[in-house]
């Protein structure tokens, strides 16, 4: 068997064509293969946190009460003569004016009481002026000696009579006109009506059920209670040194003012307490007899201030610090002096500005100095512009 002997030079050159290829190899992957779909060492390298943008607050000190909404003016439409109802004339849930006409019971037998009542007024006034014109000819007889006296007595008597007879029957028509008033039940006072509860067709009796309830919407009442050590508080309010304001249901904030504002005027005894009324607008019906609101009473001179979430703090031994994170997504460490806590949100006496956005949640993948991808704590899932 023969044996070949290979030269070291063929070795080198075969070792160069096999390095060349596996070169040139990879060079056409790098060509051919996405920008994309190659990880970036560079790109991998930067984290991701998570950020929230610092903004001005006022934290000025606040006390809070549950309040209760009530109508200053609130009237039950009773009915003041008998009869049927004949016509409903509101929409249930509207709002009504002062002298709107709501309920209408008939009539018929007030327009015929009202007659009876005229006509026995013009009697009585007939028979006044027949006994007037005797009366003054017994008078005038009576001064010449051709009448005897109690002819005289006689006729005065059946005068006073007559007059007194005229002064009922006018008190009887008047009775008689004001039933017939009644008939029509009108709106006292300007508010919102509730469900008619009598319909047409049913028959009232004087004072006997409520048909609707009027409750004024505008301006209202808000009421609540405070502790008797608070009484100096209120008087600030009183002399404009506080304001108020009014939390709804659905978190939003009434900020105007109060138009005006009362303190009982005594302490309730069992419950230490005393009762507050305060009156606003409602014209745009934002309050709802009935509701329960949160009364805020704070400062009337704003104290506005930095507030940050706890989670953006650090301390070490020079004190607190947040990381700040800039448009280019630079952090920047921030030294920042802190007071108290306002609504869970740490206080910022020095340090931030407000706008400025700190980092929440990452911090350990942060340091001065570094790039990251900053998200708004309240859109992580958005890269910050």
């Amino acid at each position: 068997m023969q044996v070949i002997k290979v030269s070291k030079r063929v070795i080198v050159k075969n070792f160069i064509v096999v390095f060349l290829c596996v070169a040139l190899g990879w060079y056409i992957k790098s060509k051919l293969t996405p920008q994309g779909a190659m990880p970036g060492a560079g790109a991998m390298a930067v984290p991701h946190v998570i950020v929230e943008q610092t903004k001005l607050e006022d934290v000025s000190p606040q006390k809070q009460y549950i309040a209760t909404i009530e109508p200053i003016k609130s009237v039950n439409l009773v009915p003041q003569v008998s009869g049927y109802i004949e016509r409903v004339l509101f929409q249930e849930g509207s709002i009504v004016s002062q002298g709107d006409i709501l309920f209408i019971i008939e009539q018929d037998k007030y327009l015929a009481n009202v007659d009876l009542a005229k006509a026995a007024l013009a009697s009585a006034q007939a028979n006044y002026v027949r006994a007037e014109r005797d009366y003054n000819r017994q008078k005038a007889l009576s001064t010449k000696q051709y009448a005897s006296k109690s002819t005289l007595d006689t006729a005065e008597s059946a005068y006073l009579q007559a007059k007194a007879a005229v002064a009922q029957a006018k008190a009887n028509l008047e009775l008689a006109q004001i039933d017939l008033m009644h008939t029509e039940i009108r709106a006292p006072i300007s508010g919102k009506i509730g469900k008619a509860n009598v319909t047409e067709g049913n028959l009232v009796s004087s004072n006997s059920v409520t048909l609707a309830r009027i409750v004024q919407n505008s301006p209202i009442r808000v009421a609540f209670s405070v502790p008797d050590k608070d009484h100096f508080m209120l008087q600030k309010v009183q002399a404009d040194k506080l304001r108020t304001r009014l939390k709804l249901p659905d978190g939003s904030i009434i900020n105007d003012n109060a138009t005006s504002f009362f303190i009982n005027n005594e302490v309730n005894a069992q419950t230490a307490t005393l009762s507050v009324y305060l009156e606003y607008d409602n014209s745009n019906n934002q309050l709802i007899v009935g509701n329960y609101v949160n009364v805020i009473i704070s400062s009337a001179q704003e104290k506005k201030l930095v507030t940050i979430s706890p989670a953006a703090v650090m301390q070490d031994a020079n004190g607190a610090y947040v990381f700040t994170v800039d448009r280019t997504g630079k952090v920047t460490e921030q030294r920042v002096k802190l007071d108290g806590t306002f609504e869970g949100k740490q206080i910022v006496l020095e340090g931030l500005k407000g706008g400025e956005q700190v980092i929440v949640n990452g911090l350990q993948k942060a340091k001065d100095g570094a790039q990251v991808r900053a998200s708004l704590v309240s859109e992580d899932s958005t890269e910050a512009k």
